[in-house]
């Protein structure tokens, strides 16, 4: 009889891993809320700003260019020196300007003197006329006495009282004395015209209004602002930069010699996609931060206006979009970002550093282009004004000087008094500027201080 086999147990095998199951869920739930929590913060956060890292510090570059040419004598700035409006920086040699107005000068005085000799030959010619009415009532005296004598002889004649000879040459006499009256009513209107001649170059002008010495002054004028200008004044003040000009050069008007930057007019040009258009407007608060003091210093700004085209719009060399292959590349619109000078004077930015600008789109009411024309003047100086009230002072004085007499002021000059005239005007102040603008608001400046 065969044993019975005996079977052995076999061990149940587990149905899965029961911590590798927890643990793939762990991660699963972790993924699922970190998904809701970035969609929440995207729909309550980030989806209410546009940022950029394609933003930079802009600035006014002033070129510090002279409006005449010359040889530089002196220099008396560096890159990196802060200068203020109206100090001189460059110096040019102003030997041939001051030949060349003293020469306007003596010119102005030589004018001066002839227009009043105008003016006086005005009594002199009605003089003139006085004595030639004058001489004309004795001729017409004359030939009515000669007139007489012959009517008186005529019937005397037939009688032989009075010779023929005798009546010939009472005859010949009233013949002289016709001619006479003749000569003088000739010479009564040669007067006068003479006279009207005159007056017509002196009527309703004073002398230091005639064109004559208007000229002469204006050419004054041009002379000593050329003289003046051989000093080249800091139009604003700021920090000098790009210094090329050196000791000795010869320079020409317009060339380039250093720039002034005003650090504490600065703004930032942050260049948005076009997808990021939509929702920018003007006045929407703008976070900035440089990368020269990182995270910790933030900058308030203001949107201040969108661009009018894109970059490429305005590039030298413009895509040619319509030949060969195209591939569509995303334009950028360059937005122009406000910001606090109070924040700039606490944290200095230079033009050119890199910023990263978020903008708060949660308002979007907002226009997207200017709806208006600006009120105000973006930039103006008045270090050059001073040239022009010491031009006038001294065309002033030499009209004074030399017997003239400077009228009241006009109207155009208290206009010129009050507001500055531009650099870029001041050439055609020395070509049209009247004398009547000499007595302005500056009448009282000694003439001291005019050279």
């Amino acid at each position: 009889m065969s044993a019975p086999e005996t079977t052995t147990p076999v061990a149940a095998v587990p149905q899965g891993n029961p911590k590798r199951r927890r643990a793939l869920t762990a991660v699963t739930a972790v993924v699922v809320v970190a998904g809701i929590a970035y969609g929440a913060w995207w729909a309550l956060v980030l989806n209410h700003y546009e940022s950029t890292d394609n933003a930079y510090v802009q600035g006014n570059v002033v070129q510090l260019t002279p409006q005449v040419g010359g040889t530089v004598i002196a220099i008396n700035a560096d890159d990196t020196d802060h200068v203020k409006a109206g100090q001189v920086l460059v110096k040019l040699d102003p030997a041939d300007a001051q030949i060349a107005l003293d020469q306007a000068e003596a010119q102005l005085a030589q004018t001066v003197r002839e227009v009043r000799t105008l003016y006086a030959n005005n009594s002199t010619l009605k003089a003139q006329i006085a004595l030639r009415e004058a001489d004309l009532a004795r001729a017409k005296s004359d030939q009515a006495r000669a007139q007489d004598d012959v009517a008186r002889r005529q019937p005397l004649v037939a009688t032989g009282a009075v010779g023929k000879e005798e009546f010939n040459h009472s005859i010949a006499s009233l013949s002289a004395a016709k001619s006479s009256v003749v000569a003088a009513q000739s010479a009564v209107v040669a007067a006068r015209e003479q006279l009207s001649s005159n007056q017509t170059l002196t009527d309703g002008t004073a002398v230091d209004q005639h064109p004559n010495v208007l000229r002469a002054a204006a050419k004054v004028r041009e002379s000593y602002l050329a003289m003046r200008r051989a000093d080249l004044l800091a139009p604003v003040d700021g920090f000098v930069a790009k210094r090329s000009v050196q000791l000795g050069q010869r320079v020409q008007a317009g060339t380039p010699l250093m720039s002034v930057i005003a650090l504490n007019q600065l703004w930032v040009e942050a260049n948005f996609k076009e997808s990021q258009l939509k929702s920018l407007r003007i006045g929407q608060p703008v976070t900035l931060v440089a990368d020269v003091y990182g995270k910790k210093v933030e900058y308030a700004g203001k949107i201040e206006g969108l661009g009018a085209g894109t970059g490429a719009a305005f590039a030298l060399l413009p895509a040619q979009n319509a030949t060969g292959n195209w591939i569509k590349v995303v334009q950028r619109v360059p937005v122009r970002i406000r910001l606090d000078e109070k924040e700039l004077i606490e944290h200095p930015l230079r033009v050119g550093l890199s910023m990263d600008a978020k903008v708060d789109i949660i308002k979007t009411d907002g226009a997207m282009l200017a709806d208006g024309s600006r009120v105000s003047t973006i930039a103006q100086t008045s270090v050059f004004y001073d040239n022009n009230s010491a031009a006038d002072a001294e065309v002033r004085k030499i009209i004074v000087a030399n017997g003239g007499k400077v009228s009241a002021p006009a109207v155009a000059s208290n206009d010129r008094a009050q507001k500055p005239a531009p650099v870029a005007a001041a050439a055609s102040v020395s070509q049209a500027a009247s004398v009547a603008t000499i007595a302005g608001s500056h009448a009282a400046q000694p003439v001291a201080n005019l050279k």
